[in-house]
């Protein structure tokens, strides 16, 4: 098997060769140095007019590749999960034009939240402008943004009156009923509502939700959920809240 570094090259020299495609960037764990050696590969073509998806299957890797949209739209508007040289890749499609317009929102303090897969608190629209400023470009030149100052205010503000709403809806509408589930995953997804918050007030790109809780430090949520029963609801939410609203009035910009 090649190196890593081969590997990469190669990779980057067939899909900047790729109509339309006018940079490439490697992101994920690999691209921050925190990959295991069984992480898979993410990669991005940044393209305009002229890039198909026809292209990538032309390359000629095995597995799936998907058409424009059929990922659900918005910020994850399609890719391919390929297999090169044994390796397992990811790939995602960015439209520049797209990209370019998120970067302006986000530095305007604007923009929206999409559901997703696998994603408790959903997506936000700034996750390709975070994608620019944390992964790693190998071809062709892109905007490394800093965080908006507008945006950390915005993003702040919006994802914690979403933490808080979560929790007292639930606190509301199944702690009464001793509904264990639902009370459960509301904990889980306030609690990444919050994170979604700290991070956005300290300044700090979020582009997955993988280690979210602990960078946030609201890990000790699930000590609170770990002890949930019929009887513990209304407690536990007013725990939740309280772990919560420590850590979003202490990141809360100026």
């Amino acid at each position: 098997m090649t190196s890593d570094a081969s590997f990469t090259t190669h990779v980057t020299q067939r899909l900047a060769a790729l109509p339309g495609v006018a940079a490439v960037a490697l992101g994920g764990s690999r691209a921050q140095g925190r990959h295991r050696p069984d992480s898979d590969w993410d990669f991005a073509v940044y393209y305009r007019d002229g890039f198909t998806p026809d292209a990538i299957r032309g390359l000629g890797w095995p597995g799936e590749v998907s058409e424009f949209g059929a990922w659900g739209g918005g910020v994850f508007n399609g890719g391919a999960r390929l297999t090169v040289e044994d390796r397992a890749i990811d790939l995602h499609y960015r439209e520049l034009a797209d990209v370019e317009r998120r970067l302006a929102e986000a530095r305007e303090g604007r923009f929206e939240v999409e559901r997703l897969m696998f994603h408790l608190a959903g997506v936000p629209t700034y996750l390709v402008v975070a994608e620019l400023a944390v992964n790693r470009v190998l071809f062709g030149d892109l905007p490394r943004p800093s965080y908006p100052a507008a945006l950390r205010r915005a993003a702040h503000a919006r994802w914690s009156d979403d933490a808080r709403l979560t929790l007292a809806y639930a606190d509301r509408a199944h702690a009464a009923h001793g509904h264990v589930t639902d009370v459960a995953g509301a904990i889980g997804r306030a609690a990444c509502e919050a994170a979604h918050a700290v991070s956005a007030g300290r300044g700090e790109w979020v582009t997955n939700e993988k280690t979210l809780l602990d960078r946030a430090g609201l890990r000790d949520v699930d000590e609170i959920a770990g002890r949930l029963t019929a009887s513990t609801l209304s407690g536990a939410i007013a725990d939740t809240r309280a772990l919560l609203d420590g850590a979003l009035t202490a990141s809360r910009p100026n």
